[in-house]
This record gives structure tokens, sequence and C-alpha cells, in this order.
């Protein structure tokens, strides 16, 4: 359950049970000889990267990925001790507490694997790579041409083992498309021409999660799931692939309800003018909380099984919600701007639409003034 209304009542409630869920489902899709990689990147999605973490671990994953060393070290730091994969590599400096906390990271560059087998010198520990390819993304990565030079030279370096090899999709919820399938060529080419040197690539992987759904070819020896481990599929054209269930709600309560007659103008620039008596609500939350001032006068919020629409421009610490059709709103309701109630919900995806993004976005958007509530499933 949930803890009582006490203080500011936004939050984000997280689905423990959800993630658990999720990551399953993405193991059950997969098989049993095909490990999952879970990326807990940017604090979990927004759902907080070591409470997700410990989800994921006990719906089956066997390693974690994240996008910095500052991330990994928050979950070593919270007592994980499961492999974990800096995915974006290291900066200058980072190699020593990297090898240190046994974190292995991405290395595309001569400097990094210097930089590595020194921190394992010193140390007394492997340093452990996974070798980063750029196969058609154009972001970080080695060139395909130099695989077999570079993981020589890795393999060389004392100190220094290649873990794994990877690269990352830049279009994997079409499969269809000649770029995805060229990209999957060129990473399985550059797998077999590393094997052929001699040189053991260590665990493969390439597939995010529209890959995972949708491109088994691109399954290898492990998966990285991101998005559909919080509950959404990459693409709408995706999402009867997995049975798979948001994981946060965000929540807050109405503070102010009041009577306007017609012709009112509601909040910033008078955007929203009443066009008959009307009832307004008020929500303390804003864009500093992460619910983006795009949805002004587009989106909708759900209060007490209905849909309420957004009244006004989205301010920094406050929104404002058409109630009129809401019988018997009060202060103190429940209102949900991403998730539901009593059989009405909003979730990011369409959150997204109206802002013309992504997920993504709305979710790692939740800022951190708003409380993380766990439990193991919502209570609406």
């Amino acid at each position: 359950m949930w803890r009582p209304f006490m203080g500011r009542p936004t939050e984000a409630h997280v689905s423990l049970a959800a993630l658990t869920h999720n990551c399953r489902q993405a193991g059950a899709l997969v098989g049993k000889n095909v490990r999952v990689v879970a990326v807990v990147k940017a604090d979990g999605y927004g759902h907080g990267a070591v409470a997700a973490a410990r989800a994921f671990l006990r719906g089956g994953a066997a390693l974690l990925g994240v996008s910095s060393l500052a991330e990994a070290l928050e979950l070593r730091a919270a007592g994980l001790d499961a492999p974990v994969i800096v995915l974006g590599g290291l900066f200058a400096g980072e190699a020593a507490e990297a090898v240190g906390h046994d974190v292995a990271a991405a290395a595309w560059t001569r400097e990094t694997v210097d930089a590595l087998a020194a921190a394992a010198r010193a140390t007394g520990r492997p340093a452990r790579v996974h070798v980063k390819l750029d196969t058609g993304m154009t972001r970080l990565g080695l060139d395909v041409g130099d695989v077999v030079e570079f993981g020589r030279l890795v393999r060389a370096t004392p100190g220094v083992e290649i873990a794994g090899v990877f690269s990352h999709l830049a279009s994997a919820d079409d499969v269809a498309r000649a770029a995805v399938q060229a990209q999957i060529e060129r990473f399985r080419d550059a797998v077999a021409a590393l094997r052929a040197a001699g040189v053991p690539p260590g665990l493969v992987h390439l597939a995010n999660s529209a890959a995972l759904l949708s491109a088994p070819a691109a399954h290898f020896d492990a998966v990285r799931p991101g998005i559909m481990l919080y509950g959404y599929a990459p693409a709408s054209h995706l999402a009867h692939r997995a049975a798979l269930r948001p994981a946060m709600q965000l929540v807050t309560r109405l503070i102010q309800v009041r009577r306007v007659p017609a012709g009112r103008a509601v909040g910033y620039g008078g955007t929203w003018v009443a066009s008959r008596p009307s009832v307004i609500g008020v929500l303390p939350i804003g864009y500093a909380d992460g619910y983006h001032r795009l949805v002004s006068n587009r989106a909708a919020v759900v209060v007490r099984g209905r849909r309420a629409p957004i009244a006004g421009r989205v301010c920094m610490d406050h929104v404002m919600v058409d109630l009129t059709d809401v019988p018997g709103a009060a202060e103190g309701d429940r209102v949900a701007l991403i998730g539901g109630d009593g059989g009405a919900a909003v979730w990011a995806d369409e959150l997204a639409a109206w802002c013309e993004t992504i997920p993504y976005e709305m979710l790692t958007a939740v800022g951190r003034r708003v409380p993380r509530v766990y439990g193991e499933d919502f209570d609406a």
C-alpha cells in the first residue's frame, strides 16, 4: 500500500512488481540461453536506479547497464554486486574507480585501454572492457574495420580483459529496413573477424528493446532492454509483442477547487477562457517537476475516474485543470497525471504524444523533488 497523504502530495508511485514482471517478459522472449542486461541508466528511467536494479535482478536480469561511472558507483554503494557495464564509456580519471569497484566499461580508444591497464596494475585487479563498435548509429564506438587491431591490442595488454563486444541499433523498431539489417550484418561480421583472429569476443550483445521484441537475429548472447522494462514498447506497433505493465504513476491531489463564470481567463497569458460557468482545480505540480509546459491546453489528468483537461499554461509549480465535467470533485481528491483511477488512465506514451516526443523523455523528466514511493503494485 502507498503511504497516506501527508505534506506536499505530488509523488511518483513505482510498482516493483511491474518492473519485475517486465523483466521476466524480456527473459521469456529471448529464452534461457540469452542473458538480459537490464538498463538502469538515467536513474532507472526516472524510477530510481537502485530500486529498479533490485527488481530486475529479481526478475532474472544477469547484468546491469548504466551510462556513466557515477551511475555504476551508486549501485555499488547500495550493495549491489551484480555485473555492471558502463555503456557510455569512461572519462579521464575514472579508470581506477571503475577497476576498484569491479565495473566493466565500454572502450574504443587506446587511451582508455592504457588507463585501465594502469589501474589494473595499481589495484591488482583485472580491468574488464566491452568493445564498443559503431555499426551505423554514428555516435560512439570503433569503426568496424578497426576491430581486429583493437581486439589484439586489448588482448595483448596485461591486466585488461575483453568481457564483451557490443553495438547499438539506430532504427530497430523497423527491422525490415535495410539499414537495420545492414547494422546486424556488420556487427555479426565484426564479431566473426575477431574470432577468426583468435580474439574471444566475450559477451556479444546488440539488441535494445525494439530489437528484442522484433529481431531474433539480433539477440546474440545477451540483450539490453531499456524502455520495455519500465512498461512501454519502443513503438506502438510493437506493443502486442509483450504483456508490459507501466511501472510509474505520477500523482498529486487537488489543493484548490473554485467556480468561475463564463469568460474568465485562466493562467499565464489567458490562453484558456471558460466557455461556460466552470469548475477549476489547482494541482501542486509544474514544469519544475518535469510535467512539460508543452502539454498546456492539450493534456488531460484523471480525477474520480474521469479525464479532466489541462486549463491554461502549465506553471513552474502549478497546473490548473477543468473539473466542470467531474461531478463532486473536491480539494484533497487524488489526481493522476501519469496513471489511472477508476478505469480511466493517461500513460506516458499518450502524454508524450501531446508533447510531440517519446515516453522515455516523459519518464526521465520527472524531477528529483518528486519523491519516489515504492510498493509492490498500484493502489488504483
